[in-house]
């Protein structure tokens, strides 16, 4: 790996971002002169200063606390009961992942293994073959790279394997490396048959709703799939405290799709990292006088018969969610509400163009801000 570069060559840190300082050196051996690079010097990180209402100031690394649930999960097991139902395979990832808590405090059950996505989620699919969920391949990568697997996601499911995977770098918030590493297609995950029950898709919107939604599914059957962001998000309050909407007593329910706010002029349904940004900017509107409610939808791939009714019978509907338009939950959620005679003014939006640098900027450069939010609702409102 990176050839040539001194400092990296060889090293599976090539695999990350390279330093500042490394970058200076190769590129000075390349014939760079210093005027040259002096724009390393003008780069400075940034911060979203935006305060967002509904959520707290306190934040969480949903991609770190993926690997704490799943640590959780294994304390309840014996060492040698936890050999013989799990095995957790890493892609060379484990610091970006969270596998890494897992490999620190379960090695036991631990497989460091290179940058082979294919081969590893089939190593774990295989171990979880026709188990019926009492064993589970542990796999994890970046979600843009989950478009690579459909192939094997397809011979898993057909094969009756049991996997939980974890695909963090979801969508394009705090994206620094711009589109090569935005993971818009989590959909092609669930690309079985209408009899294939057995794929699940989750996407929790903060760290306690993650720690439920291992919890819940970790000894379940067939192949589960959890999403999270490269950056922290804030956690969810209930309406009007300061009390956390998936703290003590909340029990994830897979398939539920969960109201948050309830509102009469229409609803805003999202999901992830778009969760808490969908609350701010309903909150603003209902203070202007614009009663809109919004959904939470943890299981993208499940439709909630009950609470489709609600947000479906209202006057509009706008999907909002970090992925590919093109392919989100938006182009599918139209055709479930059509299918049930179901027709408010319906709006979705998503990543639609690609990353032009910046981290917490990308959101707002795809009109996917509280601003964007706020407009697309309007639009749909009047």
């Amino acid at each position: 790996m990176a050839t040539g570069i001194e400092g990296l060559e060889g090293k599976t840190t090539a695999h990350d971002v390279i330093k500042v300082d490394i970058a200076r050196k190769y590129l000075t051996k390349r014939g760079y002169t210093p005027e040259q690079l002096a724009f390393y010097d003008d780069i400075k990180p940034g911060k979203d200063s935006h305060e967002y209402l509904g959520s707290t100031k306190d934040e969480g690394a949903n991609r770190v606390i993926f690997g704490e649930a799943v640590n959780s999960v294994l304390d309840t097991l014996s060492k040698e009961e936890a050999i013989r139902r799990v095995m957790v395979i890493d892609s060379d990832l484990e610091g970006s992942t969270g596998l890494k808590g897992i490999h620190t405090e379960h090695p036991e059950v631990f497989v460091p293994s290179g940058v082979m996505e294919r081969g590893n989620f089939s190593a774990a699919a295989g171990f979880g073959f026709e188990s019926n969920g009492e064993r589970q391949g542990v796999f994890s990568t970046f979600s843009a790279f989950l478009e690579m697997l459909v192939s094997e996601i397809t011979m898993a499911r057909l094969n009756n394997c049991s996997v939980l995977s974890h695909f963090s770098h979801s969508g394009i918030s705090g994206m620094a490396d711009n589109t090569c590493h935005f993971g818009l297609n989590h959909f092609f995950a669930d690309n079985g048959l209408m009899d294939a029950e057995t794929t699940t898709l989750y996407f929790p919107a903060d760290g306690e709703q993650m720690k439920a939604v291992v919890k819940k599914i970790f000894f379940d059957k067939g192949l589960r799939f959890i999403f999270s962001i490269r950056s922290k998000v804030p956690y969810l309050l209930k309406e009007g405290t300061d009390q956390l909407l998936y703290g003590e007593g909340y029990e994830f329910v897979p398939g539920k799709e969960e109201v948050i706010r309830r509102g009469s002029a229409g609803y805003v349904v999202s999901y992830g990292d778009m969760v808490f940004r969908a609350l701010d900017a309903v909150e603003r509107l209902r203070k202007e006088g614009l009663d809109v409610g919004l959904i939470n939808k943890p299981t993208l791939n499940i439709v909630d018969e009950e609470t489709i009714k609600v947000y479906g019978s209202s006057p509009f509907v706008v999907v909002v969610e970090s992925i590919a338009q093109k392919t989100g939950l938006g182009s599918r959620l139209g055709t479930h509400l059509l299918e049930r005679n179901l027709t408010p003014r319906f709006k979705s939006i998503g990543a639609i163009k690609e990353g032009s640098g910046g981290l917490h900027e990308q959101v707002n450069a795809q009109g996917l801000g509280v601003d964007g939010i706020i407009a697309a609702i309007k639009s749909v409102a009047s």
